[in-house]
């Protein structure tokens, strides 16, 4: 027997959203997504939509910068993953290069203190395949390939 949804009021979806706004921050296209999950029409989405638009539960600017911060220091992403994820969730260039701004200040000192971190627990022992898993791994995380080979110059030069 096949399982139906149950229908929810244009209310009972508002107020459902409007936490799952408020829970976290979120795109528009999150949002949109989490609508068509909730079986909300077409017509309703856009209603909702602005709605939350108008009422500040959705603000693109915010989440980028929001989005940016916690992905940098909390899982260590660079800048080039962020700005993908970013894009991915169709979020404007400016608002990109805004959130991007949040992280200049110490980047480069966060990218070292990690990059140690990581090169010190790979436990290879041969050094070209310590440095080719190094330099996926931070390269996965979205750091920029010219501060990772300036930090295996430096490894190798016994400045780090």
């Amino acid at each position: 027997m096949e399982k139906k949804e149950k229908q929810l009021t244009t209310n009972e979806v508002i107020q459902k959203i409007e936490y799952y706004c408020c829970y976290q921050d979120r795109c528009y296209k999150e949002t949109k997504q989490k609508l068509k999950e909730l079986y909300a029409t077409e017509e309703e989405i856009n209603v909702i939509l602005i709605h939350l638009i108008e009422n500040n539960y959705i603000n693109e600017e915010r989440f980028a910068c929001s989005f940016t911060r916690g992905k940098h220091f909390y899982k260590n992403w660079g800048r080039i993953r962020i700005k993908q994820e970013l894009k991915f969730r169709d979020i404007s260039t400016s608002n990109i290069s805004l959130a991007l701004k949040e992280i200049e200040n110490g980047y480069e000192e966060r990218f070292y203190e990690y990059a140690i971190k990581k090169w010190e627990n790979i436990t290879e022992i041969d050094k070209n395949k310590k440095r080719n898993k190094f330099i996926s791994q931070l390269s996965y995380k979205g750091y920029e390939s010219s501060l990772i080979f300036n930090f295996l110059e430096d490894i190798e030069n016994k400045k780090v």
